[in-house]
């Protein structure tokens, strides 16, 4: 054991964004980056980064408040999840997130002043620690590499793709030549936003058929383009609602638009249309429905698969916790459902975690390879330093080309473990 946890650590930055960046309705334009490092009794230390996007966690929080006050919020749940672990023996990560979890939720639903906080408020602010955690239990363990924590704790994720493709964002103000652009740069796979709010006036049938004409536009483009990529030879598009969709009607009146302009059949994802407690099924729909927001644990990957009818997850190490990944993966890979990871616009370091993950799980139903979201060089006005911050700012699967990222040196040359990454 690496005894007890005994000196914590919490600092952060303010990274700003190129331009506000919009979904589920709303718009940011800098994302708070949190630091913290975490010692143990017997000398052994990990330290951990995280990416705080009170928008994607709760925006009822973020549209309560300024962007600083609801970005303090969360810092001050990440700081209470430190002082909760100071004084435990050090076991593993996933034990620890399970006793912390509950008394940080009760913590940031106060500071909060919402009874009804999403889970994702508080992974995402425990994202750093779990880290910082990890680390730790590499040094103890002797793990050289993350294949030797997946067979020990996720066996079943145990691919090695030579190839990951780039998956960048299509936001709300993503203009058709920044589309164009990325399509002559071989992207296969578009992520596009959906959800709009339209003058702001909150209008859910305005929104559907503004959803309905931006799809239409960048399928024009899209469909131009040819890819090895994909089953059906053209890029395809993985479509993000957020839980914009207020049921499952309007939902069909978005997808026969989809179908009306030719889109529908290169649709191969749409996550998380409905909020996530809405409890609707999305079985007999004509796309592949994946959750996101509405799974947090094991526990919600087994209620939206065996009962919504749910058919892919997206995981995100890098917003809800490598441990609670390592726990909803085991479930979707126990029934078969594909997985993918998402991104949060987090800096080259993160991405390194989450290409970790990704690298080493199955495709997803009309694609040829693996694929990673990667949206930060888009939107991060720094990103250059922060390629710099990571010691090999020039690794290949850090820039992608052609569409995908080259991950021929990553297994034996990216090492998450070390401190101080």
């Amino acid at each position: 054991m690496a005894g007890k946890i005994e000196g914590v650590l919490l600092q952060f930055d303010r990274e700003p964004l190129i331009q506000p960046f919009g979904f589920k309705g709303g718009y940011l334009d800098e994302l708070w980056q949190s630091f913290c490092e975490i010692r143990t009794s017997d000398g052994k230390a990990g330290t951990g980064r995280g990416v705080q996007s009170v928008l994607w966690a709760d925006a009822v929080t973020f549209a309560g408040h300024s962007q600083a006050g609801a970005n303090a919020m969360m810092l001050a749940v990440t700081e209470k999840a430190l002082d909760l672990l100071k004084g435990r023996e050090f076991t593993d990560p996933c034990d620890l997130m399970h006793v912390v979890f509950p008394q940080c939720y009760s913590y940031a639903s106060q500071v909060t002043g919402n009874d009804r906080l999403p889970a994702t408020f508080v992974l995402n602010a425990l994202v750093p620690v779990d880290f910082a955690l990890w680390q730790i239990a590499a040094a103890e363990e002797g793990w050289e590499d993350f294949s030797r924590l997946a067979e020990r704790f996720c066996p079943s994720m145990n691919r090695r793709h030579g190839k990951l493709g780039a998956i960048p964002l299509i936001s709300y103000n993503t203009q058709d030549e920044e589309v164009e652009a990325l399509l002559e740069e071989g992207i296969f796979l578009l992520k596009i936003k959906i959800g709009s709010n339209p003058g702001g006036r909150g209008d859910l049938e305005e929104m559907c058929r503004w959803d309905v004409e931006r799809l239409r536009r960048i399928h024009e483009i899209a469909a131009r383009y040819e890819t090895p990529y994909t089953d059906c030879g053209h890029p395809v598009y993985y479509l993000d609602a957020n839980g914009r969709y207020d049921n499952r009607e309007r939902l069909e009146t978005f997808l026969k638009g989809a179908a009306d302009c030719g889109a529908l059949e290169r649709i191969v994802l749409l996550e998380e249309p409905f909020s996530e407690d809405a409890g609707i099924s999305v079985r007999g729909l004509p796309v592949r429905i994946a959750g996101d927001e509405s799974i947090h644990s094991a526990e919600d990957a087994v209620r939206c698969i065996d009962g919504l009818g749910y058919g892919a997850v997206a995981l995100k190490p890098i917003a809800k916790t490598l441990s609670a990944t390592l726990e909803i993966y085991g479930q979707a890979a126990k029934r078969g459902i594909p997985c993918f990871c998402a991104d949060l616009t987090v800096p080259p370091a993160m991405l390194e975690w989450n290409m970790q993950v990704a690298a080493r799980i199955g495709t997803v139903p009309g694609l040829k390879t693996g694929v990673v979201e990667s949206n930060g060089a888009q939107n991060y006005r720094n990103w250059d330093r922060l390629l710099q911050s990571t010691g090999h700012p020039d690794a290949g699967w850090l820039h992608p080309r052609d569409g995908v990222f080259d991950m021929t040196d990553f297994y034996s040359q990216c090492n998450v473990f070390r401190h101080g990454a």
